[in-house]
């Protein structure tokens, strides 16, 4: 009997044994989490090789004539090369592979500086070895084409790996609390994370069998079995460490044996995106910096805004143009939908937007549904979002803005008056502070956004709670590079929203 056929038979019986019914997934490879890690960074390393390439020749072809590379200049790079891959692991480009939000815009810097360095050096070695004789614009279009098809290289990489069959993971949450179910939620909601919740371990025999649709498997006893029977590659701690103190000796087995162990922190809502981890001897602290944001770098979010918002406003003017014309054609009313709300320090401003909607149309389903999706047990709509569905109120024009985020666009003017910044968090509708929490409050420390955290991480798929505690984190640990990174994925966000629509 082969190990797979065994392994299967093993799964099959474990399925039998519980106390619900499972739906019977196929077996996997089963390879374990470091093989797993290994096909993404193959496929990341051939990026890094194969972008300096691509920028070699095109140079060759802009700058040159096709063919009139002396033959040893082409040596001299192709037993160059190596060194791409060398400066690469240095620069950290293969570190963190776990995560399940590393994206090519996170880790752009180290891009740069990778190129950057392997660019002098090669060019460098090769100049003194009598190979290579390189003008400024010549090194300056390699240097350009070199760090923009690396990154789009390692794009590629990062989209084919969540494709690849190894690269699927099957997941067991331990905890069936708020948290526990949070995490299964958030894993559902976002599939291109490639990772499936098959149940959760409960710490006591509990008489709920399923929780929101998912089966409770048992007690940490039996984590062992399940874990090798369901053949999982991922489990995730959302308990107490008061409450896991008996699942250390579990964990450490679970780890043994090449499965990857997340852990969600005592206090996960504290944290924010310059959170740290570092150790006092063996033990772990979770850094979390004190919210303070200079008045240098305040300065020059402002700069960036009006220069970014005033070029995208002469860029999409004629777009803006025919919006509303449009908006003006298919409905009675105003072009533009102006509303009071809460920017910086909850100073009141006018946002504009182009109007979606009828005319006249009461507020009060909208107060409603606010107040019902404080909580994490709040339940979708039917559009499988969390996003109030209006469709009695939203005129036919007005779908397709709001489908597309063009609806916002009028924004940029906001951001030109100094209103609202590029990135922030949302900008507040005041009746909604009635449900807020202290800590809340603290989404005011920064301007309001166009784009923000949970826009990009989240859209429509989060409660109203768990967005404000995204403006929150962002507030804490808002950075220039933040702005970037979340400025970048924006249009990501927008193109997935409607693929999954």
């Amino acid at each position: 009997m082969t190990p797979s056929v065994f392994r299967a038979r093993n799964s099959r019986r474990a399925l039998r044994a519980l106390p619900v019914a499972v739906p019977w997934l196929p077996p996997t490879s089963a390879v374990p989490a470091s093989a797993r890690l290994m096909v993404t960074r193959r496929l990341l390393m051939g990026a890094d090789l194969t972008g300096p390439v691509l920028a070699y020749a095109v140079t060759e072809y802009l700058v040159l004539h096709v063919g009139s590379t002396p033959p040893r200049d082409v040596v001299a790079f192709t037993a160059f090369l190596p060194f791409w891959g060398v400066a690469a692991q240095v620069g950290g480009l293969y570190r963190h592979n776990t995560g399940l939000e590393r994206s090519t815009t996170d880790e752009l810097a180290r891009i740069v500086g990778v190129v950057t360095v392997s660019t002098w050096a090669y060019v460098l070695i090769a100049s003194f070895a009598g190979a290579l004789e390189w003008s400024a614009r010549r090194l300056g279009v390699f240097w350009v084409l070199a760090v923009l098809f690396v990154a789009c290289g390692r794009a590629a990489a990062r989209a084919a790996a969540r494709r690849h069959p190894a690269c699927f993971e099957r997941a067991i949450v331990i905890g069936t609390g708020d948290t526990g179910r949070l995490v299964v939620r958030k894993l559902r909601r976002h599939s291109e994370y490639g990772i499936t919740p098959i149940g959760f371990i409960d710490l006591s025999a509990s008489a709920t069998q399923v929780i929101d649709d998912t089966p409770v498997l048992g007690t940490p006893e039996r984590l062992p079995e399940l874990v090798e029977a369901l053949q999982i590659h991922r489990v995730v701690v959302a308990v107490p460490a008061d409450d896991g103190g008996a699942l250390l000796t579990l964990i450490h087995r679970l780890r043994a044996g090449s499965v990857q162990v997340d852990m969600v922190p005592t206090f996960f809502e504290a944290t924010d995106p310059r959170a740290t981890l570092h150790f006092v001897e063996t033990l772990p602290l979770v850094g979390l910096a004190p919210v303070h944001h200079g008045q240098a770098a305040r300065a020059c979010k402002r700069i960036i805004d009006m220069i970014v918002a005033s070029a995208a406003l002469l860029v999409v003017s004629p777009l803006l143009a025919a919006v509303a014309w449009r908006v003006r054609r298919d409905s009675p009313g105003p072009v533009f939908f102006r509303q009071t709300r809460l920017g910086m320090h909850m100073r009141p401003f006018t946002t504009l937007k182009f109007r979606t909607m009828w005319t006249g149309v009461d507020d009060t389903s909208h107060r409603d549904y606010i107040r019902s999706t404080m909580t994490a047990q709040a339940s979708v709509e039917g559009n499988g979002l969390y996003k109030l569905e209006r469709h009695d109120d939203v005129t036919p024009f007005g779908r397709f803005l709001r489908r597309w985020s063009i609806d916002e666009l009028p924004q940029l003017i906001n951001v030109v008056r100094g209103d609202m910044s590029l990135v922030g968090p949302r900008p507040c509708i005041p009746y909604e502070t009635e449900n807020f929490a202290p800590h809340h409050f603290d989404r005011f420390l920064v301007p309001a956004g166009v784009t923000g955290l949970w826009q990009v991480a989240a859209r429509a798929r989060a409660t109203f709670g768990e967005q404000l505690e995204m403006d929150v984190a962002y507030a804490r640990g808002w950075s220039l590079g933040l702005d970037l990174r979340l400025l970048c994925r924006t249009p990501l966000a927008v193109l997935r929203q409607e693929a999954t629509a």
